[in-house]
């Protein structure tokens, strides 16, 4: 594993969120679960959605969100902004980043983070090698400098002709170069400040 934060400012990083995911899941707890219950009336499934994501290491964890789609069948990972299985509250609830409330125990639990690049789905992130790989030294995150940028990339890829391929070849790798610069450089201020832009953007 290519070395990324000092011990020091992965101990700050990983204090900062356990006392802010305790202070959120306090304070949104009951929200979760009425969007929960929410969900569970619109897509007519469960309304707590779980799905394995690649973390801190490559290590394979459990992701959470709030179900926004009806069942239904997809060719690839990449979700549109016109996919017909969002439903309404979906869109709502996605567009508000609603959906990303339940991750607030990921990082209780030490498998997330606030600020960090975003958990992908086996076969990217687990794929890296290299100097690239320096982005599996820090555990993933709800926000971040990389997803800022790619804050409307549904609909960014709603405009391709083949999205999966624009994905994997422009959108990912920019990315990666995103998050390599955000590790190399982190400080906590910074965390604060991706935070405060996700908030307010």
């Amino acid at each position: 594993m290519i070395e990324g934060l000092n011990n020091h400012q992965k101990r700050l990083k990983r204090l900062f969120d356990l006392f802010f995911s305790f202070v959120g899941l306090l304070i949104f707890l009951v929200p979760i679960f009425i969007l929960i219950i929410l969900s569970t009336i619109s897509t007519r499934k469960i309304g707590l959605y779980s799905q394995n994501r690649v973390g801190l290491a490559g290590l394979v964890f459990v992701m959470y969100k709030i179900r926004s789609m009806k069942t239904g069948e997809s060719l690839n990972h990449i979700t549109l902004s016109n996919d017909p299985r969002i439903t309404r509250f979906g869109s709502f609830i996605r567009a508000n980043n609603l959906d990303e409330l339940p991750q607030l125990w990921n990082i209780f639990m030490g498998d997330m983070s606030f600020v960090g690049p975003r958990p992908d789905v086996p076969g990217y992130a687990d794929k890296l090698i290299g100097k690239d790989r320096i982005v599996l030294s820090v555990r993933p995150g709800i926000t971040g400098p990389a997803t800022l940028k790619y804050r409307n990339e549904e609909k960014i890829l709603s405009k391709e002709i083949d999205p999966l391929i624009y994905n994997d070849e422009i959108i990912w790798k920019d990315k990666i170069e995103i998050n390599k610069h955000y590790i190399k450089k982190w400080s906590l201020r910074g965390d604060v400040n991706y935070i405060l832009k996700t908030i307010f953007s």
